[in-house]
This record gives C-alpha cells, sequence and structure tokens, in this order.
C-alpha cells in the first residue's frame, strides 16, 4: 500500500507495515442533528464512504435528534447487538445549548481515551485554527466497543477520520493500533 506524503505525516513516527494482516472492523455511523434528514446527512454520507474505502464495513447506521435517551438507546442496542467493534458519530459535540452528545455518552464510558481529543485538536487546528476550541470531541470505551464522538461538519469528520481514526483503526499500523487492543478490553 503506497501512502501519500500528507498520509506518512498523519502517522506521525507510526507506520502501516505491509507484513501484518488488515483486519476490518465493523463499525456503526450514528449522527445526531435536529436540522439533518437522512437525505441531506453529509458527515454521516462522507464517513461511511471513507469507512468502506478503508476497508471496513458500516454495521449501522442512524441519524437522531439532539436527544440523550435516544441517542444512549441507539448506542445500547449496538453494542448489545454484538455486531459492532466502533461507533463513530457525528454532531452534538459543540458548545450549543442543543449540543448534548457528550453529556449522553461520556456516562456511558467504561474508559475514556484521553488523548483522542488532544490530537483531534492539533489536527483540527491545522484546518480551522482557534475554532477548534469550540469542538467537546471525544472518546473511550463502552463494555469492549471503541467509540469517537466527532463534530458534525464535514471538514471536522474528514479531519477525524482521515487524519486520526483511520489509522488506529488499521490493524498494520505500528508501532500499536486498537485493533489489535479489541481482544483485550473485557479482561478482568
Amino acid at each position: 500500500m503506497e501512502l501519500t506524503e500528507t498520509e506518512r505525516s498523519y502517522l506521525g513516527a507510526g507506520r502501516i507495515d505491509a507484513d501484518r494482516p488488515f483486519k476490518s472492523v465493523n463499525i456503526a455511523v450514528l449522527t445526531v442533528s435536529d436540522s439533518r434528514t437522512r437525505e441531506n446527512d453529509t458527515s454521516g454520507d462522507l464517513l461511511d464512504k471513507r469507512i468502506t474505502a478503508a476497508g471496513h464495513h458500516v454495521a449501522a447506521r442512524e441519524l437522531v435528534r439532539d436527544d440523550k435517551d435516544h441517542i444512549r438507546t441507539v448506542i445500547t442496542n449496538w453494542i448489545e447487538s454484538g455486531n459492532v467493534d466502533v461507533i463513530i458519530s457525528t454532531g452534538g459535540t459543540g458548545i450549543t445549548g442543543r449540543d448534548i452528545t457528550p453529556e449522553a455518552v461520556e456516562p456511558m464510558l467504561d474508559k475514556r481515551i484521553e488523548g483522542f481529543s488532544t490530537i483531534f485538536h492539533m489536527v483540527s487546528f491545522q484546518t480551522v485554527g482557534l475554532s477548534t476550541l469550540q469542538s467537546r470531541a471525544l472518546a473511550g470505551i463502552i463494555r469492549g466497543v471503541f467509540i469517537f464522538c466527532l463534530p458534525g461538519s464535514n471538514g471536522a469528520c474528514k479531519d477525524g477520520w482521515d487524519k486520526v481514526i483511520r489509522w488506529q483503526l488499521d490493524s498494520r499500523h505500528g508501532p500499536c493500533n486498537m485493533v489489535e487492543l479489541m481482544p483485550r478490553l473485557l479482561e478482568k
């Protein structure tokens, strides 16, 4: 697999090891929005296409209003199905009164992945400058399933997937990646 210079720059000290096997994972996409419909869910469409292009499977996709209970219900159903390895949400991470995705997701987390927010803001700053401060993007683990909560803009979804999530969900990425940890997430 030949990487572009831009892709290599986002790998930082990491690398893609062609000798490692690629492992496809099942990813669910959740759009949280009061204003979007399935017909104009461009950020959900963007993630769907990029997930598939990277060799993964879109296991489920939903669009829900900014409602904590509804968000939690969809996430819980996907986790309990056993068919989802990763959930990526888009929308509701801003700072307005209706932005409640972090408030819905954080109480569900078994572990928060602090570094995701830091890295997301670093790459987002390169695109939108100080406007990245308005995002409360987060990631964590809920009952052995990774969850990444991205802002709802197409640019933020591109940054989040292309520059961060994609590489950690590539089993060939070294020195380590999240795919190799999946079998161990529920260890006691």
